[in-house]
This record gives C-alpha cells, sequence and structure tokens, in this order.
C-alpha cells in the first residue's frame, strides 16, 4: 500500500484528490495538512511514502517545508512530489533544488495522478513530461557560471553517460537501449552513480547534471 501525505492549504483540493487517491487499491491517503509546518510535523508522524505538497501556502511554504522533509535523514525514504497551478512555476526548480522528486500540475487528469503516485513511490522522479525537462532546463540556465561539480570526479566514463541521459529525461529502458545495456544494468549505474553523489533520486541528479554544465538544453538532440 502507497500511503500518501496531502499538503494544501485549500479543503476543497485535498478532497478532491483524496477521492481519487483512496477510491484506488493500492494508495490511501494518510493525513492532511493545511501548512508545510503541519506538513513536516505529519510527515515525520506518518513516514508516508509520497507527499503531495502545494507550493504557496501560509506560513511554511511548500518550498520550505520540502527542503525540511529532504534534509531530514530519518525521513529519508519519504518522496515529494511539487502541485502547482501552472505548468511553469518559479518556485519549482527551487523545490527540485531543496529535494522534489519532479511536480504535479493540479488539473492533471485522476489517471496521471494516480500514476505519478505510483512512479514516485517507486523511486523514480517525474522527469518524462517534455514540460518538465524544459523546466529544469530555464532555471538551472539561470545559475551563473556553471562549473562541473567536484562530486562528478568520483564518476566513471560510462556513468557520466548515463547521468546526461538521466538529465535528459530518459527512462532506465530508454538509457538501456541507447546504450545497448540490459535494462538491469542501466538502473544498476543510475543507483551507483546516486550513492557515489549521495542524491536522494533522479530529479537530484538532472539538478546536479544542469548545474554543473554536464548537459544543455536540447543536448540529446544535437548529432552525436
Amino acid at each position: 500500500m502507497i500511503r500518501v501525505l496531502l499538503a494544501d492549504d485549500q479543503t476543497l483540493v485535498r478532497a478532491g484528490f483524496r477521492s481519487i487517491l483512496d477510491g484506488d487499491d493500492d494508495i490511501s491517503v494518510v493525513a492532511e495538512a493545511a501548512d508545510g509546518e503541519h506538513a513536516v510535523r505529519l510527515a515525520r508522524e506518518h513516514r508516508p511514502d509520497v507527499v503531495l505538497m502545494d507550493v504557496q501556502m501560509p506560513g511554511t511554504d511548500g518550498l520550505e517545508a520540502t527542503r525540511r522533509i529532504a534534509g531530514d535523514e530519518r525521513l529519508a525514504g519519504v518522496k515529494v512530489v511539487i502541485l502547482t497551478t501552472y505548468d511553469v512555476d518559479e518556485y519549482v526548480y527551487g523545490a527540485l533544488r531543496a529535494g522534489a522528486s519532479g511536480f504535479l500540475v493540479k488539473d492533471t487528469e485522476p489517471v496521471e495522478l494516480l500514476q505519478a503516485v505510483r512512479v514516485v513511490a517507486r523511486g523514480d522522479a517525474l522527469l518524462a513530461p517534455s514540460v518538465t525537462r524544459r523546466l529544469i532546463a530555464e532555471f538551472a540556465g539561470r545559475v551563473s557560471r556553471p562549473e562541473p561539480s567536484p562530486r562528478l570526479n568520483s564518476l566513471t566514463e560510462r556513468e557520466r553517460e548515463v547521468m546526461a541521459l538521466v538529465a535528459a529525461g530518459l527512462s532506465n529502458d530508454e538509457i538501456a537501449d541507447r546504450l545497448v545495456l540490459s535494462p538491469a544494468t542501466a538502473k544498476t549505474h543510475v543507483s551507483r552513480i546516486m550513492t557515489k553523489l549521495a542524491v536522494r533520486d533522479r530529479a537530484q541528479l538532472v539538478v546536479l547534471a544542469y548545474e554543473s554544465a554536464m548537459i544543455t538544453p536540447g543536448w540529446l538532440n544535437q548529432p552525436r
């Protein structure tokens, strides 16, 4: 059973999400919060698998709440998905840097919401939609003079290739196909990279790749 915490200051929004999520056999809403402070407290109390976190809430906002959850070693298994009203939100990139595993637009279709919760719960990030890559590229591009992080020195050449493809939004199967590997090998590479770089998930790999100038927007489509 995937356990979900809802954090949104609008009661009707939480009720709508709960109705969709609780209507499925493998997902259960374990708690609701109307502000970021309450969300952090409930995350520590219930240890949910996924937190659906609104960005703009009174008091402690979703960005700060995400940072606290991601920075708490006791909540290492808790994944945060940012909820936003628009497909490009200036707060979203900051939330990804703070430790969020991706984002959803609030008016997403019910089937997409359910799938997103399952994807994040199993350890993947919501990076496939082109709008997500566009958003990350746009805000990562604001970083002045990006320089390769010394942390990348621990990676092999193959691991650098894999990380760049993760940053371009490819799934493990797509990475395996592009590099002529088995999906299991691709998954092992991704797991090893996250361990070496001490990042929570694929979303953090994307942020690090862009900020270190490992890849640039449109890199995947350039001739090899």
